[in-house]
């Protein structure tokens, strides 16, 4: 995690990230406030959880409004890989750090480091795990186009990796497309929060829901006005005890009904902390604000 130092409204991310709202121009200074306080109440709340969090300090210089949302520009792979990805904003390309990248790897037994950033100079993008949700036991990896997700670089990825790709299209009530994938979906061990009411493609939503089934997912079907609310933006994670923890915001876990909590929390623990300043002006929320570390089997 990146605990912020210039948390703002970042205008080159909005064109395409209609869950951002930029605040008033005297209200700037009061924001970054809450922020902090929201991103050190979610930390506080992850810790007694038992969950081993690593949090790095923002450089202030240069100034990086989204550095909050460090899994788009990093992400690591349960065989050992460390991966740094193409980013679609050009001041989002500052967030990463080659002091974060070597301190990982001299501490954890990472096999491999794989920087992809130079497909910026071809205007094509991968965000991390933004652009695409994994599920790593089947080997698969889901993504929905948008201009941050380009489909032969994901598709070349996969296959590289052994993994599956699928691609559809997810779009906003407004008919634009939903920026990143994980907006719209999260898998577990045993369960999928999935926005099909998001996908315009009649079959494309048949074979996710086949594909997702097969791979023993218990669906849990999320609406629009839901997904508008972050219910889809959550990770399950595994605590130092090893129990299963599903990370959302409070705002995420307020919008699920009694129903949906209930198939939930037959897989996963739900733990949530409330950062509507991050969600209102970052427009992302608790799941973009962690790079997981698969560290690689002894």
């Amino acid at each position: 995690m990146i605990w912020p130092a210039a948390f703002a409204f970042n205008p080159e991310t909005a064109g395409n990230n209609t869950f951002q709202r930029a605040p008033q121009a005297d209200a700037l200074e009061r924001v970054q406030a809450r922020v902090q306080e929201e991103f050190g109440r979610l930390v506080e709340t992850l810790h007694s959880e038992k969950l081993n969090i690593l949090v790095f300090e923002d450089q202030p210089i240069p100034p990086k409004p989204d550095a909050v949302f460090p899994n788009n520009w990093l992400a690591t792979m349960p065989g050992g890989e460390m991966l740094l990805f193409p980013i679609y904003a050009p001041l989002r390309r500052k967030e990463r750090r080659s002091d974060i990248i070597n301190l990982l790897m001299k501490r954890y037994p990472f096999k491999k480091l794989t920087d992809l950033s130079s497909f910026e100079n071809e205007d094509r993008f991968l965000e991390g795990t933004g652009s695409m949700v994994f599920d790593h036991a089947a080997k698969i990896a889901y993504a929905c186009r948008s201009k941050r997700t380009d489909e032969a670089l994901f598709i070349d990825f996969c296959r590289q990796r052994g993994y599956r790709p699928m691609i559809f299209s997810a779009k906003e009530p407004e008919g634009h497309d939903i920026y990143h994938t994980n907006v719209m979906m999260s898998i577990g061990k045993g369960m999928a929060l999935v926005c099909f009411e998001s996908m315009p493609i009649r079959e494309e939503r048949k074979k996710l829901r086949t594909s997702l089934t097969k791979s023993g997912k218990e669906l849990i079907d999320v609406s629009l006005r839901q997904m508008q609310n972050f219910a889809c933006n959550a990770l399950e994670v595994d605590n130092m005890e090893g129990r299963s923890l599903l990370l959302m915001s409070s705002r995420a876990y307020g919008s699920l009904d009694a129903a949906q909590r209930q198939q939930i929390e037959a897989h996963a623990r739900i733990i949530h902390s409330d950062i509507p300043n991050i969600e209102h002006v970052g427009g992302g929320s608790v799941r973009c604000m962690l790079a997981e570390l698969h560290l690689p089997s002894a």
